[in-house]
């Protein structure tokens, strides 16, 4: 990217009320067949439009396509059975009804492509597209087939290198995947969660990233974190392998969370989104705020490799106050841009 601190999101934006409920994490559809799809189109229209009103600089579809960030990817495979529910434990950490893996998982035919295609048709800015990783599909699937988590795995890197692929051809010139997984399950991201990772960008030429987070701001992951003591050194225990993968950018949450910002230090030479806006709150930030978060990332990072963004995703949240928020992560970009363009 030739700005310098280009801003992004990480993820979702909140949806029009008329698309699904408001302010409700993975809220079902109100319209059906042509008209959802219209409906998506419009939402995604908005959610462009809401991100260059604000000066974002490497803009999403907000993820208005998607009702889940994972199993919205996973409805379009095959060998995944919908009907056929069991309850597991989503990241040690709360209990969902999930579909079942009833045999050979493959991707019929490309799942984001045509919404890609469609993004990329209205801007000409830099846009990144966001894909659920392995290891956190994995973990929100009953698997009754492979029953093994790392064969499942290495199926779905197979599976989402193909769509990451055609998302490329289709214009996208970062993906994301997204691995909230790797927060919490240490031994497999070390032993082959990273190696899945690599398996599913591989022979890409456009960027690619990893989102790793502590979670939305719901009461789940809010309680998880009250556990966590005073310091949340988790990344600790996986930036070192990230740090020599072919992962190019490495996304994480720094904001209003309890990190220790020299574990930067571990992944130098990686490029970071720098999670400077806290989702898990509607106050908005100041632009001062963001600014400060960013000037002591920049103690870690070095400022061509600094990509301002947000902690997670902000769906649900009101749109006024995700609207508050891009505000203020562009302005605060904005003041330390113009500080080291000075320097």
């Amino acid at each position: 990217m030739k700005t310098l601190l280009p801003t992004s999101t990480a993820g979702s934006l909140p949806k029009p009320s008329w698309l699904a409920q408001p302010e409700t994490l993975w809220s079902p559809w109100k319209l059906q067949g042509d008209e959802l799809a219209d409906g998506k189109q419009d939402a995604l229209r908005l959610a462009l439009q809401q991100q260059q009103r604000s000066g974002i600089d490497i803009v999403s579809d907000g993820e208005q396509s998607r009702q889940h960030f994972v199993t919205t990817f996973i409805e379009h495979l095959s060998g995944v059975d919908f009907n056929q529910r069991k309850t597991v434990r989503i990241r040690n950490r709360y209990d969902a009804s999930v579909p079942t893996i009833v045999g050979p998982v493959s991707r019929p035919k490309p799942v984001f492509v045509d919404d890609a295609k469609f993004l990329r048709a209205q801007t000409s800015q830099p846009i990144k597209w966001a894909l659920p990783g392995p290891m956190t599909m994995i973990d929100t699937l009953y698997d009754d087939h492979y029953k093994s988590r790392e064969q499942l795995a290495w199926e779905f890197a197979k599976i989402l290198n193909q769509e990451a692929k055609d998302l490329e051809a289709a214009g996208v010139d970062i993906i994301q995947f997204d691995e909230p997984a790797f927060n919490v399950f240490f031994d497999e991201v070390n032993e082959w969660g990273i190696k899945c990772l690599e398996r599913a960008i591989e022979g890409l030429k456009c960027e690619t990233a990893v989102h790793i987070c502590y979670g939305y701001g719901i009461k789940a992951n809010t309680d998880w974190k009250k556990t966590l003591g005073s310091e949340w050194r988790q990344y600790e225990e996986i930036f070192p392998k990230l740090q020599q993968s072919n992962i190019d950018i490495i996304s994480l949450e720094c904001h209003n969370s309890r990190v220790p910002l020299e574990l930067l230090q571990l992944i130098r030479g990686k490029k970071v989104m720098v999670g400077a806006i806290d989702v898990a709150t509607d106050s908005i930030e100041t632009a001062e705020e963001v600014a400060a978060t960013l000037r002591k990332a920049l103690q870690y990072v070095d400022a061509d490799k600094l990509y301002p963004c947000t902690n997670c995703g902000m769906a649900p949240l009101s749109r006024e106050v995700a609207s508050g928020k891009l505000n203020a992560l562009a302005a605060g970009a904005q003041i330390v841009r113009n500080e080291l363009l000075a320097g």
